[in-house]
């Protein structure tokens, strides 16, 4: 699933490309992709809109339009967004596309049908997505070794699982996580209330640090990002960790180790995670 970094990467391609036009049609293959309203209401109302600019929270993307309503999806496993001139070949799987003036068709396709779309208008309160659940983004102001202490300090969780939630923390996933507890030196496993006074304010420099670090490894142009189908977020050789189970630590030449916490893989370094 894209985290953070490479949904800000869809947000930073997309955004300048669309803010300014009008919805002139939808298509919708896959009703069911269509969480609320209904697929017929979400097309009459978004009909004439004018977009004006796109949003990034955690893992969640949003369209606003010039009116104030909004439009927010989630890509989930296998979902991507491509602006495409209107006669490009569609992608399999493209289940919803809005017809866009001067040509152009922002298409929704998923593999796997597990992305989902909801609109709210102005004076609507989002009860139904998820997003108002969010815990803090890691570039809040207000994001410290204090937030996280005062969260998860009393947690036996794993520390990595703890990394995960995202009432807590918005847009860190598996690939994300590993690497933040290899920069801090932090062994997955370990109960978060174990953690220590100094290994809390080391989690609540280096999130922020290691995810604006990839979200700048994941620059591209827009015919980069549409080359590439939406799907090369262009992370993996930067990885230091996750994904190179056997592999030498990037810092001492140990093994890296692999091990599953809760059902989620997780790669580390044995000798710098104890």
């Amino acid at each position: 699933m894209p985290e953070l970094p490479e949904i800000e990467a869809v947000k930073r391609v997309l955004e300048p490309q669309i803010q300014g036009l009008v919805i002139e049609n939808i298509i919708i293959r896959r009703p069911e992709i269509i969480a609320c309203p209904t697929a017929d209401e979400f097309c009459s109302r978004l009909l004439g809109q004018v977009i004006s600019h796109m949003e990034r929270r955690g893992k969640y993307l949003t369209i606003w339009t010039v009116n104030e309503d909004r439009v927010i999806l989630h890509l989930r496993m296998t979902g991507c967004l491509l602006l495409m001139d209107a006669d490009a070949p569609e992608e399999k799987h493209t289940h919803l596309i809005f017809q866009l003036e001067g040509g152009k068709e922002l298409r929704f396709c998923d593999t796997r049908r597990f992305g989902r779309f909801w609109l709210f208008s102005k004076e609507e309160n989002d009860t139904y997505s998820g997003i108002g659940k969010l815990g803090k983004e890691p570039f809040d102001p207000g994001f410290s070794a204090e937030y996280l202490k005062d969260h998860l300090g009393k947690r036996k969780k794993a520390i990595k699982n703890c990394l995960l939630e995202q009432s807590v923390i918005a847009g860190i996933g598996n690939i994300y996580s590993d690497e933040i507890l290899f920069r801090a030196k932090i062994h997955p496993a370990r109960p978060a209330n174990c953690l220590t006074e100094k290994e809390w304010e080391r989690l609540a420099l280096v999130i922020p640090e290691c995810l604006s670090y990839f979200i700048e490894k994941n620059t591209m142009t827009p015919k980069e990002y549409l080359e590439s189908r939406g799907q090369d977020y262009r992370n993996t050789p930067y990885l230091q960790v996750y994904g190179h189970e056997g592999n030498p630590c990037p810092n001492c030449g140990e093994l890296l180790c692999r091990m599953v916490i809760s059902g989620r893989s997780s790669v580390y370094c044995s000798s710098c995670q104890k």
